[in-house]
């Protein structure tokens, strides 16, 4: 089991592919799973796609270990996790929030021995587009491409353009999907 992690405050989303290392990398052996805030789009879209809404908090650090715990359940007993790690162009408070975040959950995984990889934003995307610079859009039609799925269209059908969760589903994919890459070409 190989897992690729889009995290975030707002939006986590985690896919898990359920091949074996050696096999070729395909989305219906992929499962995702992601948490939002939206009531409509917490809940199961097919047998691949999960949904959850995030539950209620009292204070960050509680938020912070509620969605690293989430996060957690999904990787027990994968052989190895990739990790989007931070864009460069965050600032303020939310920058800290976010490392604050992630700070939480990579501490977890340490504690379980739960093998770790962190990738850059840009190589993802350079990954999944050959533009280190892709915006969403472009990403959604390459997973479309890829995968012969279209998403947006059957989870945010209402929305003009790309956004959560569908941009963070599709960023997890391609995190999974580099990190099954990665792994077989060290070998």
């Amino acid at each position: 089991m190989i897992v690729g992690i889009d995290y975030s405050l707002t939006s986590p989303a985690i896919c898990v592919f359920t091949g074996g290392r050696y096999s070729k990398f395909q989305y219906e052996k992929c499962k995702f799973y992601f948490l939002t805030d939206t009531k409509k789009y917490a809940q199961t879209w097919d047998d691949q796609i999960f949904g959850t809404r995030f539950s209620d908090y009292h204070c960050e650090s509680q938020r912070y270990s509620t969605i690293a715990d989430w996060a957690t359940e999904h990787c027990m007993g994968a052989s190895c996790i990739a990790l989007e790690g931070y864009a460069y162009n965050a600032k303020g408070s939310s920058a800290f929030q976010l490392a604050e975040n992630m700070g939480i959950f990579k501490y977890k995984l340490f504690e379980l021995s739960l093998p770790l990889d962190v990738v850059a934003p840009t190589e993802v995307k350079k990954f999944a587009t050959g533009k280190g610079n892709s915006d969403k859009p472009a990403m959604h039609a390459e997973f479309m491409r890829a995968t012969k799925v279209n998403l947006k269209n059957k989870i945010t059908p209402d929305k003009s353009g790309v956004s959560n969760p569908v941009s963070d589903i599709v960023d997890a994919y391609f995190i999974c999907r580099w990190l099954h890459s990665k792994m077989n070409s060290v070998r």
